[in-house]
């Protein structure tokens, strides 16, 4: 078979990455070009486009760069049709995969969409088209399969969550580029630093804007436990100078960069931002604190766009309240130092998040790894049309 992959984001690329490896032991002969990253390339995939030169994030960056987005569907489509792809599999990404989904069915291609578009939080009018041009959707949220079915009488496949694999590979310690530890004399799964220290790891978030909303906060939290070590995750995209201004005047707080995982395999208790590293933390057995934090109008907007109960997946997948969210107004140093506190020395909040936490893994990985799941269903999938 002949597949054609899409995948516009570092997450994308990771996930993008295991599926070309299990189409390749299932449909060994199989030809694979792409759009993803290194990941993908290093998987067995051609690469076509590298996602960096697709990331435009924001209202105002996506107009700045209209032209330079108009020219990659432009060429998408042209080197999809020179492909004469069997299938066209798109990964997340919606604001570009969806438009080709779109073209790609009226040239009778077969379209396999993974990893949903979350329509179910906001864009829901997104659905109908969806319907209509993607023959077959691999979700990876359990609640999204009746989602689908019960509102959209549309039958979708659940094949569980893709980074329950990508977590049980580190902390086995296998298939990961980050390498050594986060202080001398350290060990990989020790839960201290060399100091005796236990660790609280905190992730801000990406986006420089969130993390001056958020890490400040978080860095306060750091002078009321003095006999802990406190470890920043930087963001890829950021300067190290951008971090140093942030964190002078904190003596028991550092920063590590490209080593988040195994900052969470060391960690006694993260302060999270909201988005998918609260389910990593979850997945790493981590007990956390969720945190958000927006412009009071980007937060009234949100408030009203979109429609979920909660913001952390967490509890979206669990649809209880498993880790607390403190959101807004709520996010103060006085309320996460007690919110930190519990979490590390209540051994009852604790044991009952480590239950919440399996169950969480349990459900997000039935019946095997997501990756193997898709392939599976991809290659019956071709097989039967």
């Amino acid at each position: 078979m002949r597949y054609y992959i899409i995948a516009g984001e570092a997450s994308g690329d990771l996930h993008g990455s295991n599926l070309i490896k299990e189409l390749k032991k299932l449909d060994q002969p199989a030809t694979i070009r792409c759009w993803g990253g290194d990941l993908m390339q290093a998987a067995g995939g051609e690469l076509v486009k590298h996602y960096r030169d697709l990331a435009f994030m924001g209202f105002i960056e996506v107009v700045r760069n209209l032209g330079t987005i108009l020219r990659n569907l432009r060429f998408c489509k042209e080197d999809i049709l020179a492909f004469k792809p069997d299938a066209l599999i798109l990964i997340d990404y919606p604001g570009f995969n969806l438009r080709i989904a779109e073209w790609a069915k009226q040239q009778g291609i077969a379209v396999i969409y993974y990893i949903s578009p979350q329509v179910w939080a906001w864009k829901e009018n997104r659905v109908k088209k969806m319907k209509e041009c993607i023959d077959k959707m691999l979700v990876i949220l359990p609640f999204e399969k009746d989602y689908y079915r019960d509102k959209w009488n549309w039958e979708v496949e659940y094949v569980g969550h893709p980074l329950v694999e990508v977590v049980e590979e580190r902390q086995l310690g296998v298939g990961s580029a980050e390498s050594g530890v986060l202080s001398p004399g350290s060990q990989t799964n020790s839960k201290q630093t060399s100091s005796g220290k236990p660790i609280v790891a905190l992730l801000p978030g990406s986006r420089k804007q969130e993390i001056l909303k958020k890490l400040p906060i978080m860095l306060e939290v750091s002078k009321e436990f003095p006999d802990l070590q406190f470890v920043v995750a930087k963001a890829p995209g950021q300067e190290d100078s951008f971090y140093e201004s942030l964190l002078q005047g904190y003596p028991n707080v550092s920063s590590v960069s490209g080593k988040t995982y195994t900052l969470l395999l060391q960690s006694q208790a993260a302060l999270v931002t909201s988005g998918t590293a609260t389910l990593e933390t979850a997945l790493f057995a981590v007990p956390e604190v969720v945190c958000y934090k927006g412009s009071n109008i980007s937060y009234q907007i949100a408030k009203r766009l979109i429609k979920v109960k909660y913001i952390s997946l967490v509890n979206l997948i669990m649809d209880k309240l498993v880790v607390k969210e403190l959101i807004q107004d709520d996010l103060t140093p006085t309320n996460l130092k007690r919110e930190l506190h519990e979490l590390l020395y209540d051994p009852t909040r604790r044991e009952q998040l480590q239950k919440d936490y399996a169950a969480l893994k349990q459900l997000l990985s039935e019946g095997g790894h997501a990756s193997a799941k898709a392939a599976a269903s991809i290659v019956q999938f071709m097989k039967n049309d």
